[in-house]
């Protein structure tokens, strides 16, 4: 027998963290002790309250039965006062709030809902590969858009809009940016919503890491103030140490709320009640506790930044989120060189940038999720290496 696949299986590959983590592990059964630096899952434990919550919530009869296909009202007045606490953003949890199973899943479903064949998208490069991806496999065509170190990690206004066709619907954007670290310039992405406003493009604001080590958390509402063309996804995996539970949420006015949700309805049967009940505690941790979980990532952060340094890999200190991006020293031809040379070499896994797009290249990405004396030992085994060249 002959199994034919779909034509969209061939437009997309393995994720690259798939395969390589397999590489990693294969490494492992060799003996070698692989350091990871390369993947954004924390390893801190989400709050006391948000576990007890959750194990309470496990022995309760109902919570094993399928759940609202929006999520219980309760988690989503919860995303809506954390937004108003932290971004000063009012929502109405009823019609503008939709939590997910992961904020990945949102990229697909917004795709689905909102793009025909053909339609085209804006995309960033360098970018998170899901928003290529997920146009590809909604019958969309993926229009690459520039980001570059010079700009600050921005787009092109003039570019952008050489690129725009009767074609475009969707661009996607995230700030504080993955894989970069630049911040939330609310000048710059003002002029990016104009843009939007101007051409009908529903802007796209992919928004998981405001609350890492950055000093001022925003909302692309907080430009957008009428809801008209963005929409907001956000993540509980980066800020509450919670990448395994899948929780994210959708904000949206009323229309792309019950559009994304047409989607979403026929894909899942809703969220386990005890990761709802769960997710609401979380929400309502106190700022002490936030405040307490950047402490560790700064701490983490400097040890990284001396890594860098020691190597002559240029950085921005002044670069927010979970990364730490780098450009490469003229010792490697590109990315790819380095970060081989690193794993195989010093036991130390890093990201290549050019997994994000062409414009990453010649740079590497690092995680901070990682404990403190592991990541000196990266530094002293990378600093060996260098050594010894």
């Amino acid at each position: 027998m002959e199994i034919q696949f779909s034509k969209r299986t061939n437009l997309i590959k393995e994720y690259y963290f798939s395969k390589k983590l397999e590489e990693v592990h294969s490494l492992k059964q060799q003996g070698m002790d692989i350091i990871s630096l390369g993947i954004g899952s924390p390893d801190l434990m989400p709050s006391d309250d948000t576990l007890l919550s959750t194990i309470e919530a496990i022995k309760g009869k109902s919570s094993h039965q399928y759940q609202s296909y929006r999520s219980i009202i309760e988690l989503r007045k919860g995303f809506a006062e954390f937004y108003k606490n932290y971004y000063n953003i009012e929502l109405n949890a009823e019609e503008e709030v939709l939590p997910l199973i992961g904020s990945k899943e949102g990229i697909f479903f917004i795709s689905m809902a909102m793009l025909n064949e053909g339609d085209e998208v804006l995309v960033p490069n360098p970018g998170y590969p899901s928003y290529s991806n997920a146009t590809k496999l909604a019958g969309g065509l993926p229009v690459f858009f520039n980001l570059y170190e010079d700009n600050d990690w921005y787009p092109n206004i003039k570019e952008l809009e050489s690129l725009v066709t009767d074609k475009t619907r969707l661009m996607w954007i995230n700030y504080p940016n993955m894989p970069t670290g630049a911040t939330f310039n609310a000048k710059r992405v003002s002029l990016i919503v104009d843009f939007c406003k101007a051409n009908n493009i529903v802007l796209c604001h992919d928004n998981p890491y405001s609350m890492i080590l950055s000093e001022n958390m925003e909302s692309i509402f907080s430009i957008d103030t009428k809801k008209e063309c963005c929409l907001e996804l956000n993540s509980m995996s980066k800020s509450f140490n919670m990448p395994g539970w899948r929780i994210g949420v959708l904000i949206a006015n009323k229309l792309i709320v019950d559009n994304v949700l047409k989607v979403k309805s026929n894909v899942d049967s809703g969220m386990f009640l005890p990761l709802q009940t769960g997710a609401i505690s979380a929400l309502n941790n106190s700022k002490e506790w936030h405040k307490e979980r950047n402490k560790i990532y700064s701490e983490r952060r400097d040890i990284i930044f001396q890594l860098l340094d020691n190597i002559e890999f240029q950085h921005n200190k002044n670069a927010v989120g979970m990364f730490v991006w780098a450009k490469i020293s003229n010792k490697y031809r590109n990315a790819d060189e380095a970060c081989n040379d690193i794993l195989y070499n010093a036991g130390v896994f890093i990201t290549p940038g050019n997994v994000f797009g062409s414009n990453g290249d010649n740079y590497v990405r690092l995680s901070l999720c990682c404990e403190k004396d592991r990541i000196i030992e990266a530094r002293d085994r990378i600093d060996k290496l260098f050594n010894n060249k």
